[in-house]
């Protein structure tokens, strides 16, 4: 019996002291006691609900809304149920997320090279651009741009920009595109001239790394991205007309209307955001030995072409991780539109259907499932790009 207690003993003591042991019980703990809590906090909640009256479930999606909203991208009117007032909230979250992204990135690039100028003037002007911007609090600086906006003219005096566009304070009118038959073929050729243009790319590298000869790869890919839908749309018979906003009695009729308050928050994101990927693109060319520049200066390469081709390829390594953060961040701070009444996600399921409904876990735990959804989804496609481009070792 003595053995059988030592061996016992032993067996426990080597247990303890085996480090994957110890990992797999400590991580057992955490997830018994994490799930426990869980479970603590929606059985209260449920119990909560029921004690109000409240009923749980996501029924009320189905529930018609009973409201109007003016950012649409489409139709939504009274009668439509708060489900559709999700789906506009979610598409005016997209969309301004999406046209966002795109802005700040042009611009804090083309800042953040313009940082590194010798110009001093240029270069001063983007250092305090870049130091205003990102110490100024983002919805102050939405609550500017929308100052700015409805500060416009009103209707009746809008000021004409020629071809049918209008701006006053209650935003931007433009001719809105009517497709007509036969219009299918204009997209089908630009897709073609996409897939024909990465082909060019791939060709033009091989024939560079074979006979060490540049091919103007940006210069045809534009032509042909611009030119083959424009000569599909002429050989279609022009299959596209316009509906010209007319000034009525009460307003514009006709054409569409980019709202004061996408315009206000899309520039607030945008111009906020590319603060600071500039300092990140900035950041990024001086993690780049300098050497680098002076080889290529020594072979003769334009400087231009130096920054294209070997100093912004090589920084692109250290500017996509952070860069993807700037881009959640974006994305996460659209929620502030419903400060300026854009009515993006935050604002029509967590605020005006979450009220009326009274399901307030619910909207909440739908909104925060979306962002969740959407972030991950941003950083799943830049960390393929980033893997594509980091250096594999051998």
């Amino acid at each position: 019996m003595a053995v059988d207690s030592a061996e016992r003993a032993k067996l426990g003591s080597s247990l303890w002291t085996d480090q994957r042991f110890r990992g797999l019980l400590f991580q057992a703990l955490t997830i018994g006691v994490a799930g426990t809590f869980l479970a603590f906090i929606i059985s209260n909640t449920a119990s909560n609900l029921a004690a109000r009256g409240i009923a749980s479930g996501f029924g009320f999606l189905s529930i018609q809304a009973g409201y109007e909203l003016d950012n649409t991208l489409i139709p939504f009117g009274p009668t439509d149920s708060h489900g559709r007032a999700f789906v506009v909230g979610l598409l005016n979250t997209l969309l301004v997320s999406a046209v966002g992204v795109v802005i700040a990135t042009v611009v804090g690039f083309i800042l953040g090279v313009l940082r590194l100028t010798p110009n001093w003037l240029l270069s001063k002007a983007v250092y305090w651009y870049v130091e205003i911007v990102r110490n100024v609090p983002l919805l102050l600086q939405i609550y500017f741009w929308y100052s700015v906006m409805i500060a416009l003219p009103q209707v009746r005096n809008a000021v004409d920009l020629g071809i049918g566009v209008f701006i006053s304070n209650r935003g931007l009118q433009a001719p809105a595109p009517i497709l007509e038959p036969g219009f299918s073929i204009v997209p089908l050729a630009l897709l073609a001239a996409i897939v024909g243009a990465i082909a060019l790319v791939r060709w033009a590298r091989k024939r560079q790394a074979a006979t060490g000869q540049v091919f103007p790869v940006f210069r045809v890919n534009l032509a042909l991205i611009l030119l083959l839908p424009v000569i599909a749309y002429l050989a279609a018979g022009r299959p596209l007309g316009f509906e010209i906003p007319v000034l009525g009695n009460f307003g514009f009729r006709g054409g569409f209307t980019v709202t004061p308050e996408f315009v206000a928050l899309l520039l607030a994101l945008s111009f906020y955001t590319a603060a600071f990927i500039a300092e990140i693109v900035r950041a990024g060319i001086l993690a780049i030995s300098h050497g680098q520049t002076e080889a290529a200066l020594a072979l003769g390469l334009k400087p231009r072409w130096t920054m294209r081709l070997i100093i912004i390829p090589q920084a692109l390594r250290v500017i996509v991780p952070p860069l993807t953060s700037q881009y959640l961040n974006l994305t996460k701070n659209s929620s502030l539109g419903v400060a300026i009444g854009y009515a993006e996600l935050v604002a029509t399921l967590s605020g005006i259907t979450l009220n009326q409904t009274g399901q307030a876990v619910e909207c909440i735990a739908l909104t925060m499932a979306v962002y969740l959804t959407i972030s991950l989804s941003i950083s799943f496609v830049m960390n393929l790009y980033n893997r594509r481009i980091a250096l594999v070792e051998r």
